[in-house]
Order: C-alpha cells, then structure tokens, then sequence
C-alpha cells in the first residue's frame, strides 16, 4: 500500500456506497419469502446506501408486474429510507431496456445494469451489443439515467472497453463483478487492470474456478473460501479516482453455488462462437429448502460484515502506513 492509496482508503473507507444486492436472495425471492419491499427494509436496517433490484426478482410481486402507483410508491419508500435504488436486468435488448427505464423513472431509481446474451460469432455479436448502446443513447441519454453494462462471462475486458469507449456517451460505463471474468479466460487482476478506467460499479462475491477444455466456468463460493483476491480487489478499487472515488455502488452480491460454464478458450481464434444463455439463476434445491433458504440469507447478511470487517482492516493497515 502506498501512501496515496492510505490516504484515500482513510478518507474514503467509512462512506464506502455498499449496496445490498437482490441475487445474494435469489432463492427466497424466487419462492416469494422475499420481496423487493423487504430489501428495502434490510438496507435501511444495515444502514446501506441503497439497494440493487432486478426487475423479475420476487417473482409475482416483483417491480416488472407493479402497476405504476405501486412503482411510485415503492420508490417513494426507497426516498422515505434515504436510500439509492438501481434497477437491474438480463437484456441488452429494446424491449427489455424500454421496460427497465419505464421502472427506473418511476421509482426514481440512479441507474440501469443490462448486460448482452447474444448467440453468434463474436464480431456479429458484438455489432449487435453496439447498436444497443446506441439505441439506448439516444432514447434516453438526457433521463439523468445512468446505464452500466456488466462483464458477464462472455466478453473479455477489453471488448468492454471498446464498447464503452466507441459510444461516445457520458453516462455509460462498466459494471465490474469479481467471478465473472473466469468464464471469459480472464483472471480477475488482469480483468480489473485492463477495465479500471471505465468502471463505476462493482458486484463483490468470491468463486472458484472450475476447468473446462481450455477454459473455465466458476461456481460462487461464501466470501473469503474462493480464489478471488477480494482484499486486494477492494482496495484498488476504493482507490479509483483522484480528487473523487470513481466508484458509485459496491454491490454485496454473495451467491453460493452459483455456477457458470465456459464461454471463451486458449484455442477460440479470433471470432470464436458465444453460445446462448440464458438469464443467471442458482439451482433449487430438491430436498432441505427451508434450511437451504435460511442459510442463503444467513450468508448474505454475513457478507455484509465480512466486507465491512475487509474494510476496517484496510482503514488499519492504511493507518500504519501513514504512521511510518
């Protein structure tokens, strides 16, 4: 740690914008046991900047099939809360973007995550995912909206970069998530160093690889018992940005047994095939689903203090820095 980066983890560590992720409930929310009111009410009670909310999650009672005065309301408790909403979904799509932006302006959330899951050769998919921006751009580049696309297990770092750069629009940027990069061949230093410069939001989980051909997919492990080096990760990352953090949101987004397969190899070529996926989601379990969703809210809320333990400790170490 060098002493400008002690500086700023000192001046910036106790107003870290930690936001409480709906994918760490993923399971109950999809049993209906949590809804996107209850994460408003664990934000607030962890005292949390906001929370991140995909437009599906709650199944029947999720944001997509809220009327607008439900949506209103809804986004007036997220103000009556002081907190920061951000919408989320699985498309880089027209009609999936339409539908998300009509959300977010209603309940008067920040921003839009999308991400891309084209089926092609990767030059035809990655005209598609450019054309997207675009159209997001000029549909709606003057809401106030801020849009993030997230490496998502397909596209290398810098295929993101290019698209973020080439959109030549202001509000645009990069979502960074710890594990995804595995399944795109990447490692995630290398990831994070390559994308740094365009990223403004963050999904922290831990995972491990699992090797496929002459790749990997991941499976998301509890905080601290995978491969992803989150200590150094968080550090770099409340470092960005000079006379402000470039970090807008840290999601908390602990998804155990989550799983991924490969998408990119040593041996792809130079426009490799990107199969069809479908939208993320962690198997049910066939036997022990109450214990089972007990523990997938026991580790959310455990994650919770294992980042804000990480973080205290980086506070420590910044101070004897300093302190030499």
């Amino acid at each position: 740690m060098t002493p400008i980066e002690a500086k700023k983890i000192i001046e910036r560590a106790d107003s870290i914008p930690l936001y409480l992720h709906a994918y760490a409930f993923h399971l109950n929310m999809r049993k209906e046991r949590v809804l996107p009111n209850d994460l408003l009410e664990l934000a607030k009670q962890k005292s949390l900047t906001g929370a991140k909310i995909h437009v599906e999650d709650g199944e029947t009672q999720s944001l997509c099939m809220m009327n607008d005065s439900e949506l209103i309301a809804f986004g007036e408790k997220v103000k009556e809360y002081g907190l920061d909403l951000k919408i989320e979904t699985s498309s880089s799509e027209a009609k999936a973007i339409d539908k998300a932006v009509d959300i977010a302006l209603k309940t008067k959330a920040s921003s839009i995550r999308f991400y891309p899951r084209y089926e092609g050769h990767l030059q035809d998919v990655l005209a598609k995912v450019s054309a997207d921006i675009q159209y997001i751009k000029k549909q709606y580049e003057n809401t106030g909206l801020k849009f993030v696309i997230e490496q998502h297990e397909d596209l290398k770092s810098y295929e993101l970069n290019r698209l973020v750069e080439e959109a030549n629009f202001a509000n645009f940027s990069l979502l960074f998530d710890f594990g995804n990069m595995f399944n795109a061949n990447e490692l995630p230093l290398e990831a994070f160093d390559n994308m740094k410069n365009n990223i403004t939001q963050v999904h922290m989980k831990d995972a491990v690889k699992v090797p496929e051909g002459k790749g990997f997919g991941h499976r998301a492990s509890l905080s601290g018992k995978g491969e992803v080096p989150i200590k150094t990760l968080l550090k770099q990352l409340i470092c960005l940005g000079d006379d402000k953090p470039q970090i807008e949101s840290f999601g908390l987004e602990e998804e155990v047994d989550y799983y991924a397969p490969a998408f990119r190899f040593d041996d792809e070529g130079d426009n490799p095939w990107i199969p069809y996926r479908g939208a993320s989601e962690t198997p049910m379990p066939v036997e022990g689903l109450d214990a089972r969703l007990e523990k997938e809210i026991n580790d959310a809320m455990n994650q919770i203090d294992f980042i804000r333990n990480l973080i205290q400790e980086l506070k420590e170490e910044a101070k004897l820095v300093l302190n030499r």
